[in-house]
């Protein structure tokens, strides 16, 4: 991000971002609360039938971010203020708005997961979510974020023990081959609605408009561009292979008992051959550790956004008075998503899980904007859109559209219930 004066201010989330990589960054917030859950509701529901969708969405996820990251190197801009430059405002504020609820869904799936893992650990949500949500606006308010994240990175890092778990639960890996490379569909809301999650959480909107303004913020050039779609294709790999993972071990622990998952508790039962007696804890902390890390990037990310589509200030050290809209956007999504939990007797599975199906209903009328800038000369010159890059964004746009009607037909008409 830079100053109104021209000079390069950096704030301290995306300082640290320059070191570690924004690509890296947004996979671990990427297989957050929301993700894990979808995850391990798809693989405890449908066994392996559901494991092809992590290969393709994992290559879509490539070349979605590799397009951001590329839109920030040739023009030096972000997704926002190039959505308002190719477009104009009011389809700007049609694209604001639809971030702004994504992400408001998608925090209230954080703060889900904290209440999820703080209950596993024995505290109530009606202490850990209104505590949480206050660290994670003075956390980046204050200026300390920096000293955290790669605290709550490490904590993340728990779920590195679902590859683990994936070897020692013993799949048939033969059946694990061929569900992986062939497609299996079944003609049910629940399946229909599953699919349209994973690629909500995989694809998750929020994360365009991180990737590229980290790079905008980091002075990246063109001739940067091949370190960083080394950054964004490891990054991206690393989380689909996580989540692939989570889909095998829950497939195979959880679906053949006939046992669905209803609590956090349940999802952590898959962590069981590598953990034990302790897999319900080894959960919580990695399922708090990225509902932290998420519910931190999100509010910022936003709030950037929609302070770069309009022209206003912006900038976690800008006071009320200097950056009124900035601070009510970033408090605003934090306070929704606390208060929203704390709601008596919700079902914060369920929760997590449907603020991905918002994000993958959303999700092509974000992309539709990015394929029209990437394709647009006179705003990227030479770095336009490939046929290739052009055939995967359009197919996944597509194939989202069509996953959204089928739910709504499915829905009205009363299909596969």
């Amino acid at each position: 991000m830079t100053a109104p004066t021209g000079t390069r201010r950096r704030t301290p989330l995306f300082a640290l971002l320059g070191v570690i990589g924004p690509g890296m960054i947004a996979a671990s917030a990427g297989n957050d609360a929301g993700g894990i859950s979808t995850y391990s509701v798809a693989g405890a529901t449908f066994g392996y039938r559901m494991l092809w969708l992590i290969p393709l969405m994992t290559m879509a996820l490539v070349v979605v971010q590799e397009m951001a990251v590329r839109m920030g190197a040739a023009t030096g801009k972000g997704f926002a203020a190039l959505i308002r430059e190719r477009f104009g405002i009011r389809p700007s504020f049609f694209a604001m708005v639809a971030l702004v609820v994504s992400n408001a869904a998608t925090s209230v799936s954080e703060f889900a997961g904290i209440a999820s893992a703080m209950e596993i650990l024995g505290v109530s949500r009606y202490v850990a979510v209104p505590l949480a949500a206050l660290a994670v606006w003075l956390l980046v308010v204050r200026g300390s974020y920096r000293r955290v994240e790669k605290v709550m990175l490490g904590l993340s890092a728990v779920f590195l023990a679902y590859v683990l778990s994936a070897v020692l639960v013993g799949p048939d890996w033969v059946e694990v081959a061929r569900a992986t490379v062939l497609p299996s569909i079944e003609v049910t809301t629940g399946f229909v609605m599953l699919s349209i999650a994973m690629v909500g959480t995989t694809i998750a909107p929020w994360m365009q408009f991180f990737v590229q303004a980290n790079v905008v913020d980091k002075g990246v050039g063109p001739r940067d561009l091949p370190m960083q779609r080394i950054d964004v294709i490891s990054g991206t790999i690393a989380a689909g292979v996580i989540a692939w993972c989570i889909v095998l071990t829950t497939g195979t622990v959880l679906h053949g008992s006939g046992t669905p998952i209803a609590t956090a508790s349940d999802a952590a039962g898959a962590l069981a051959p590598v953990a034990g007696a302790y897999a319900a804890q080894l959960f919580a902390l990695g399922l708090l550790g990225s509902s932290l890390l998420a519910a931190c990037v999100l509010p910022l990310t936003v709030s950037y956004a929609v302070c770069e589509a309009f022209g206003f200030e912006r900038g976690i050290d800008r006071a009320w008075s200097e950056a009124p809209v900035f601070n009510a956007v970033y408090t605003f999504v934090i306070v929704f998503g606390a208060a929203f939990i704390l709601i008596p007797e919700l079902d914060l599975i369920t929760i997590m899980v449907l603020s991905q199906v918002i994000g993958g209903v959303l999700l092509p009328f974000l992309l539709v904007y990015m394929m029209v800038i990437a394709n647009d000369r006179r705003i990227m010159g030479r770095y336009a859109n490939g046929r290739s890059a052009n055939l995967a964004g359009w197919s996944t746009i597509g194939v989202t559209t069509a996953l959204t009607l089928a739910l709504v037909v499915m829905t009205v008409l009363g299909i596969g219930r």
